[in-house]
């Protein structure tokens, strides 16, 4: 296989028992590196040992941390995996073939399908997690990501065409590791909003929960996936609600912020 002129860029920490499969799923790559904000469980160590050029950054937030990884790249060219993401081989085949064509021309990146794996194995209908498209590939002077805390968006400045082949997502190993996530996306995405001192409108919590688990289990095809999409809807709806009640509490309650954010440093949930 040809070796193509661009980095695979990936921000991590703790990912020891998933990186390898990451990096090892893009063999064609120029360059890998991998920025760690702080790895206690060997992650710098396997991501050395395929391959990776490590760079440490403290955190900085999911916007802000992939426009440092971008800086660090010694391409123009950059691939963004997480670290629980991977090429299928039919992806890497169609990258194989279609990128240098892209490369030389003047497009500012590229759209990638990513498939979930949620539970064990991957869902069929559920719409987000069945050919999800999301910008991966760009030239970094044709683009740049949002500077979000949370739920950044690479924003293109050019065409991005888009590939067929699936990359795959291995979507919270188990429902801990959810509700896990949970705890620290609504932490970074209420942060957000403090700065941007969002008006707190607790009487929408009710039907914010109901809104978004009908958009999931109905119009999403959630509730096609049987009892995992329900677990799907359900545990969506609770995130949308608890970063409100999070929210209000922080609005009335400012010393909770810190508070907060030393009980989940203190379980390693905190990056």
């Amino acid at each position: 296989m040809p070796i193509l002129p661009f980095t695979l860029a990936v921000i991590a920490r703790n990912e020891a028992g998933v990186i390898a499969r990451c990096l090892d799923s893009v063999p064609f790559a120029a360059e890998k590196l991998v920025v760690d904000s702080g790895s206690e469980d060997g992650t710098v160590a396997v991501a050395q040992a395929h391959g990776a050029r490590v760079v440490h950054q403290d955190w900085l937030g999911f916007g802000p941390q992939r426009n440092f990884a971008t800086t660090q790249c010694s391409h123009d060219w950059i691939l963004v995996l997480d670290a629980d993401e991977w090429l299928s081989p039919e992806l890497a085949a169609e990258l194989e073939r279609e990128l240098p064509a892209l490369m030389s021309g003047d497009a500012a990146g590229a759209v990638l399908r990513r498939r979930t794996i949620y539970m064990g194995r991957p869902l069929r209908w559920y719409r987000p997690s069945v050919g999800e498209k999301l910008a991966r590939f760009y030239h970094r002077g044709r683009a740049r990501w949002t500077d979000a805390r949370v739920h950044e968006s690479l924003r293109l400045e050019g065409r991005a065409p888009v590939f067929d082949a699936p990359f795959e997502h291995a979507n919270n190993p188990t429902l801990v590791h959810k509700q896990l996530k949970v705890l620290r996306y609504s932490e970074l995405k209420c942060r957000d909003w403090l700065d941007k001192r969002k008006p707190v409108r607790m009487w929408q919590a009710p039907f914010v929960y109901l809104l978004a688990f009908l958009k999931d289990y109905v119009f999403r095809l959630a509730f096609l996936d049987g009892w995992r999409g329900f677990l799907i809807a359900q545990t969506a709806a609770s995130y949308a609600l608890y970063k409100r009640m999070r929210y209000y509490e922080m609005a009335n309650n400012p010393a909770s912020v810190a508070e907060a954010a030393d009980a989940l440093e203190k379980h390693h949930i905190e990056r």
